[in-house]
């Protein structure tokens, strides 16, 4: 079986990556800018490097050819989450694991909410909340992770996972804990299909980040 990561030199791709390698069988595609020069240290019989951007659709349908999965590691705009979706229709791969932003719902409750809003927006009216839609409208076996607030803690993969339609409360989560719920979806340790789900790391019902 074989995964390809999106945006594979960001922080959480690189996380997803290595927990990839580690805790599974999977080969990997990794994309994104420049990554055969910044992801270099990563290629190996099982990992596959490819450089370039989100707008070159023709190079991700081709490189799709003989992928499994895909995760995009990226939230992306509209034209994007189209394009990508129209890419996994014309090759035939159906699993895609997407990043999202919460409150796409007005789903963000509790004391966080204030504070949220005071510094996301309104995301339910956003661009954001329109990918979702065009991924909810589409054939695929997607799961779309709102992710709230992020920060770095090796060893924390503390989660809390919420269904669309529940509120969401959570003011942070680590980046180490959604590459390991990316890592266990891609791989199958977790087993969801056409859901939205809300993630946030447990007890964190605050009103802002502790990091703010």
């Amino acid at each position: 079986m074989k995964a390809m990561i999106l945006g594979a030199a960001g922080q959480i791709g690189r996380m997803v990556t290595d927990d990839v390698l580690a805790q599974s069988d999977l080969d990997l595609v990794l994309y994104g800018r420049n990554v055969t020069t910044r992801l270099a240290d990563k290629a190996s019989d099982r990992v596959t490097l490819v450089d370039g951007t989100f707008e070159e659709n023709d190079k991700i349908k081709q490189n799709l050819s003989d992928v499994d999965m895909v995760y995009i590691s990226y939230v992306a705009t509209p034209d994007i989450m189209q394009s990508l979706i129209d890419d996994m229709d014309a090759t035939g791969v159906k699993r895609l694991i997407a990043l999202s932003i919460p409150d796409i719902y007005q789903e963000v409750t509790g004391p966080f909410q204030a504070w949220y809003r005071q510094h996301t927006g309104l995301t339910w009216q956003s661009d954001r909340a329109e990918s979702a839609k065009i991924l909810e409208a589409s054939d695929l076996d997607y799961v779309l992770l709102r992710v709230t607030w992020l920060y770095n803690q090796e060893g924390n993969t503390k989660i809390e996972v919420s269904k669309k339609g529940e509120p969401f409360k959570d003011a942070q989560i680590t980046r180490e804990a959604v590459a390991q719920f990316v890592t266990d979806l891609l791989d199958g340790k977790e087993d969801y299909h056409r859901e939205s789900l809300g993630v946030g790391e447990p007890g964190t019902e605050w009103s802002k980040p502790s990091f703010y």
